[in-house]
């Protein structure tokens, strides 16, 4: 957030016609954040609509040295499930993915069927030797236990230049 906030403050600077949106978008987030997160459940496209706003924000203080793919495939638009389930991996991806080549780069995918909740993020990062995950990694994995008590499935992988995280959780515990 401070690093939106400081490219906001470079485009008021200058006068940006982007610096408005900014301003709206990163209001949302911060509502989102602070406010709907004690709510028990959210729409999903809710929290899409969120992710979406942030990796706006994130383009605007990348630029060119961004490249993001967001493929979602959603059976049901009604589908609720826990605010602020999806957004910290993705938030995650960007406070820790790597430029290679000059690029970040960040892959979402999110599915819904009438079964499962399948949500995939990989970014660009270099692997370290004797590396292990943050504590925000700790707290999201505490998060998932406490909502789903051992009925979700995650998976961290750091390769070579990939940080890759997979969620998947059954449909059947959303209801």
């Amino acid at each position: 957030m401070f690093n939106t906030l400081n490219t906001l403050y470079g485009f008021t600077l200058k006068k940006s016609e982007k610096a408005p949106d900014m301003i709206l978008k990163l209001s949302n987030l911060l509502d989102y954040i602070l406010y709907q997160v004690d709510k028990p459940k959210v729409l999903l496209q809710d929290e899409i609509n969120h992710i979406e706003d942030y990796i706006s924000l994130e383009k605007s203080r990348f630029q060119d040295s961004l490249q993001v793919v967001f493929y979602k495939d959603l059976v049901d638009n009604q589908f609720e499930t826990a605010p602020m389930l999806l957004l910290p991996f993705v938030e995650n991806a960007f406070k820790h993915g790597t430029q290679i080549d000059g690029i970040l780069k960040v892959n979402i995918h999110l599915n819904v069927d009438e079964n499962e909740l399948n949500f995939t993020i990989e970014n660009s990062a270099i692997k370290k030797e004797n590396s292990k995950n943050g504590i925000g990694l700790e707290n999201i994995q505490k998060r998932l236990e406490m909502l789903y008590k051992n009925q979700y499935f995650l998976e961290v992988l750091q390769e070579e230049k990939t940080f890759i995280v997979t969620l998947k959780i059954p449909i059947k515990n959303e209801e």
